[in-house]
């Protein structure tokens, strides 16, 4: 096995492991690596520092630690994509016109019913300050294309 320092389009770096450099290089190639941060799948090998002996009790911190937070990292991001999912799957899109339709259906004059779209800070708080129930949520880009 092999670790190699990753760096994805929008240059986040990260850690793999492959069988092989080979391995690597396929998987690459095939764009089926993607970046723990933003799902981005045009990777490179980033630039790595020798592996210099430390202590282990160093290492070990400083090791669980990052592994920890990239772990939670993952855990976040897959939590906002099934959010976007389940929104888009249970929702209709309005687009921009997001705080008016909101209005419509807060007042009644739309029937109720489940949206989501764009609006502005401005447009969310003036929709809060009348009472209308509005959320902002991550809106992950896809990672199917």
């Amino acid at each position: 096995m092999i670790v190699f320092d990753l760096k994805c389009g929008k240059s986040h770096v990260f850690e793999a492991w492959f069988r092989d450099n080979a391995t690597f290089e396929s998987q690459c190639k095939d764009r089926k690596i993607e970046c723990p941060v933003c799902g981005g799948k045009k990777i490179e090998k980033a630039p790595m520092a020798p592996n210099i002996a430390v202590s282990n009790t160093a290492r070990g911190a400083k090791s669980e630690k990052a592994v920890d937070e990239t772990v939670a990292a993952a855990k976040f991001l897959s939590t906002c994509r099934a959010l976007r999912e389940e929104v888009e799957k249970n929702s209709d899109y309005v687009g921009p016109q997001f705080a008016e339709e909101a209005r419509r259906i807060h007042y009644g004059e739309s029937d109720k019913r489940s949206i989501y779209g764009e609006a502005s800070d401005r447009d969310a708080r003036e929709l809060h300050e009348e009472g209308v129930p509005v959320a902002a949520i991550p809106w992950l880009p896809r990672t199917d294309s």
